[in-house]
């Protein structure tokens, strides 16, 4: 029997041992050895899945990596980025602007030398000393390395303030010089290093250092060693002793703070630390070193400087260019930028210093017809500025139908600077109503939502629970309908508010305006609304350019011509045309009918109020005032079948213009008065597409046997409304009533923002 006692309840009756229970887990019952199994498999996944994105992570990295290196190394050892040459030959030779006279024969209308003091001297006529100045200052490892001092590189990286000097060597500072790229960002950075790689393995240390030396900037205007030589002592550069280049060489960092003529303390410091240099890297002797510091230094603007002779220095007096040369830089400058893919400065360069021929597309004539009225402000509105008192502003823009810029005035009054300020090209203001022909009236024909006659209620429409525009005479609308031509003539508001959000919608609109008629600063966001495709309130505005350019399609048949101002440039030899508009660009805007209606329905807005008893009133007028609101500014823009033009009146900082009649208006006909007379008889071109009509005044179609009143319009061939058969005997409209004066009288009325 067994002893109840015993504790080793594991060993059976017979004496022989039982196998040990494994105990239960916690875990509901599931066995250990499982869980461990299972934790280890998920483990295993945990690790796979790492490993795998790791691996994701170094192919992706080695991808980058061999794409950075494959890119760099093509740079390298590439075509040749930089052409020291060109500006070498580039740097010193004036370009010049032509124009073509009556005759066709080529006068000179400008010469462009710059305003920067810069002359380019050969490495061997340059003081010795002058390269050993830099080399101490700026990169003392210049002879050696080959475009990047690697060494430095790092040490900038760990240490900042490496020895005095930054990171860049003189081949890449000469890199930033040449390109004008001064921006603190890695990628500059990266460009730089590969530019100046690739420029040592084209060209020698002694072309690379003689071009750095000649176009550095050393402050006062001057730009390389000759010209700041010159201007600091009076000397030619081969003649500086070890003190003087060393003087100019610690110009550099601070091109203010180290001006020798406004602080020669500063740069006497500077001056002394870079001969101590020098002489630490053996370009001086002992004695050289001594002599070097113990020099006193003469600057021109000492008493004790005497120069060479005695001839007074005389300064040229600067030519002030008309607007038109003005312009003709602008232009030439943006598409050098973007043929080039070259920075602004860059191109600048280019026109001042490149040895340019510019054949500008000016009309000697019409330029100095206008020139005379704004310089006298004949005709002008004696209006000041409740502000300052300073004289209202003024601008103009006249064209051609292909793009051809004939003439422009960026200011009213005399001309006092060059490249200042030109309103006609670069102030973008407000346009008011001159944006209702090419926001809605014009796309509305064009997509066939509407016709020259078509009846539109005139009537205010309600936006967020007000009703919302009110015309110029102060109303919301008359509640009955009225004609598309109507609408013009009196420039109504309520009417192309209704086209563009029932039918023509915000974004076509919209469309129209960017697309079509090429508005180079809409808003996106702002200008998607009715008030300023409806009204011209449009958040940033227009210029002058751009609303004559927009206008030209309705007289030359639908297309747009991108404006331009020059032929064609040429290089210094005249055998290698770099830019050219010979053969303008253009792109349909409108259909030729479109063009036909549009042409003739803004003829019939009267103009007879300005400038009476003129010889333009011979020809053909098309035209369209704009008020915005509380008359800040007034537009008018309009075309002869010779020329288009848009003009803008008000201050540069807008303020309300106390006047009733458009002054716009009169200056226009001032200009086109004296610029058309003489000229033969000339008529708009008409397309085949067209037909003329007489339609029903108050239905719109064309006239049966029963109305009573009716009228004269153009309609597409393939769109002639159908014949009213219901006439009423009521007049809606009187046409040729000259409902546009009425824009101009009631003055205070809002016909631009009126929310």
């Amino acid at each position: 029997m067994p002893n109840p006692s015993d504790k080793n309840t594991n060993i059976p009756a017979s004496g022989s041992p039982k196998p040990p229970v494994k105990k239960q887990p916690r875990n509901g019952g599931a066995n250990t050895d499982n869980f461990g199994a299972y934790v280890k498999k998920g483990a295993k996944v945990s690790l796979l899945c790492f490993l795998g994105l790791m691996c994701i992570v170094l192919l992706t990295g080695f991808v980058v990596a061999s794409y950075i290196l494959f890119n760099a190394i093509s740079t390298v050892n590439g075509e040749l980025l930089i052409n020291l040459d060109e500006y070498k030959s580039n740097q010193n030779q004036t370009s010049f602007i032509y124009a073509y006279d009556e005759e066709g024969s080529i006068v000179e209308l400008a010469r462009l030398h710059g305003e920067e003091n810069r002359i380019w001297v050969d490495l061997d006529d340059i003081s010795p000393y002058m390269e050993k100045a830099f080399v101490a200052l700026e990169d003392t490892r210049f002879r050696t390395h080959h475009g990047v001092d690697w060494k430095r590189t790092v040490g900038v990286i760990v240490k900042p303030s490496n020895i005095g000097q930054g990171g860049s060597t003189i081949t890449q500072q000469l890199i930033k010089n040449l390109t004008n790229e001064n921006s603190v960002t890695i990628v500059r950075k990266y460009n730089e290093i590969l530019h100046a790689l690739n420029l040592e393995k084209h060209y020698s240390k002694d072309q690379i250092i003689e071009a750095y030396l000649n176009t550095l900037y050393l402050g006062s205007g001057c730009y390389g060693v000759k010209t700041a030589s010159e201007k600091y002592f009076g000397k030619d550069v081969s003649e500086l002793n070890a003190a003087e280049c060393a003087a100019i060489a610690s110009i550099t960092q601070k091109p203010t703070k180290n001006n020798p003529l406004l602080y020669p303390e500063n740069n006497r410091e500077r001056m002394l630390y870079c001969l101590k240099q020098m002489h630490k890297n053996g370009a001086l002797t002992d004695a050289e070193y001594k002599e070097a510091c113990e020099y006193e230094i003469i600057f021109t603007n000492s008493e004790k400087y005497v120069p060479k002779d005695d001839k007074p220095v005389v300064e040229e007096e600067q030519k002030i260019n008309s607007f038109y040369v003005d312009y003709v830089i602008q232009c030439v400058r943006d598409d050098l930028m973007k043929k080039d893919n070259i920075t602004k400065q860059q191109a600048i360069d280019q026109i001042y210093y490149g040895g340019l021929k510019i054949y500008a597309a000016v009309d000697l004539k019409v330029q100095e017809e206008l020139e005379e009225v704004y310089v006298n402000r004949i005709n002008f509105p004696d209006l000041e500025s409740d502000k300052d008192g300073t004289p209202v502003q003024s601008a103009m823009t006249i064209m051609d139908y292909e793009g051809r810029v004939v003439a422009i005035v960026g200011q009213a009054g005399e001309k006092t600077e060059n490249r200042g300020l030109n309103r006609a090209a670069n102030s973008y203001r407000q346009p008011g109503s001159t944006i209702k022909p090419i926001s809605c009236y014009a796309p509305a024909i064009d997509l066939d939502l509407y016709h020259y006659s078509s009846q539109v209620l005139d009537k205010a429409i309600a936006i967020n629970g007000k009703l919302w525009p009110q015309n110029v005479n102060g109303t919301k609308g008359s509640g009955k309908n009225v004609s598309v031509r109507y609408a013009i003539q009196q420039s109504h508001n309520t009417v192309p508010a209704r086209i563009i959000n029932y039918d023509l919608t915000p974004e076509t609109s919209f469309e129209y305006l960017k697309d079509h008629f090429h508005l180079s600063n809409l808003n996106s966001k702002e200008d998607v609304q009715l008030a300023p495709l409806a009204t011209g309130a449009l958040y940033e505005g227009a210029t002058t350019v751009e609303m004559a350019a927009a206008y030209a399609t309705f007289g030359n048949g639908g297309l747009y011509y991108y404006p331009y101002s020059y032929y064609k440039v040429t290089n210094s030899k005249g055998d290698k045309i770099i830019l050219s508009n010979e053969q303008p660009a253009n792109k349909r805007a409108i259909s030729e009918e479109t063009s036909d209606i549009m042409c003739e329905l803004l003829q019939t807005v009267d103009t007879s109020y300005y400038g009476k008893g003129s010889n333009v009133r011979d020809f053909q007028i098309m035209a369209k005032t704009g008020t915005t609101s509380n008359n800040m500014d007034r537009w008018f823009c309009a075309g002869t079948p010779y020329y288009v033009a848009a003009v803008w009146v008000g201050f540069d900082i807008p303020e309300r213009l106390h006047v009733d009649v458009n002054p716009c208006g009169e200056i226009f006909i001032t200009v086109f008065d004296r610029i058309h007379k003489d000229l033969p008889e000339k008529e708009f071109p008409k397309s085949s597409g067209t037909v003329k009509k007489t339609y029903c005044t108050a239905s719109g179609n064309i006239a049966g046997p029963n109305c009573g009143s009716t009228s004269t319009g153009w309609y597409k061939i393939d769109r002639v409304p159908a014949t009213c058969t219901s006439c009423s005997s009521a007049v809606i409209e009187k046409p040729g009533s000259g409902g546009d004066i009425v824009e101009d009288i009631v003055s205070g009325i809002v016909e631009g923002i009126i929310q």
